[in-house]
């Protein structure tokens, strides 16, 4: 089974990474590697990526005549929003939820887990043309 992992953080005005002292964020950036490594080698990774700030975000929605209206975001009210993302092939719901637990005690400021919450969604799979009766 295919899962996607999200990790949600919180809003742009109280995200305090660009706050971390230069060794916390080599701390947070090396864990990440470091799961990312352990994740190739037992095979279980096929995809992860860190995603731009919130203020880089743009909400694009088809126009009346079909074409791209494209407006700022994340919306302000946004308490959270997605910092990045793993999509990875376990062969049980419990291993994601490990793995899941393990992006979640990412270090931040002063080594501590930062316990940020990360959304567990299965990927499903494509559905063939032939799948489909009317």
């Amino acid at each position: 089974m295919k899962w996607m992992l999200m990790m949600n953080v919180p809003g742009a005005e109280d995200y305090q990474v660009p706050t971390w002292t230069p060794e916390e964020i080599v701390a947070h950036m090396g864990f990440m590697h470091d799961l990312n490594a352990h994740l190739a080698e037992t095979g279980e990774w096929v995809d992860g990526q860190g995603l731009a700030a919130p203020s880089q975000v743009k909400v694009v929605t088809s126009g009346p005549d079909g074409a791209p209206v494209v407006t700022d975001g994340p919306f302000p009210e946004a308490k959270e929003f997605l910092a990045g993302y793993w999509i990875v092939e376990t062969d049980s719901v419990e291993r994601t939820y490990q793995i899941a637990a393990r992006i979640s005690s990412a270090p931040g400021p002063g080594g501590a887990p930062l316990h940020l919450p990360i959304e567990v969604r299965e990927v499903l799979r494509p559905v063939a043309s032939d799948d489909i009766s009317v």
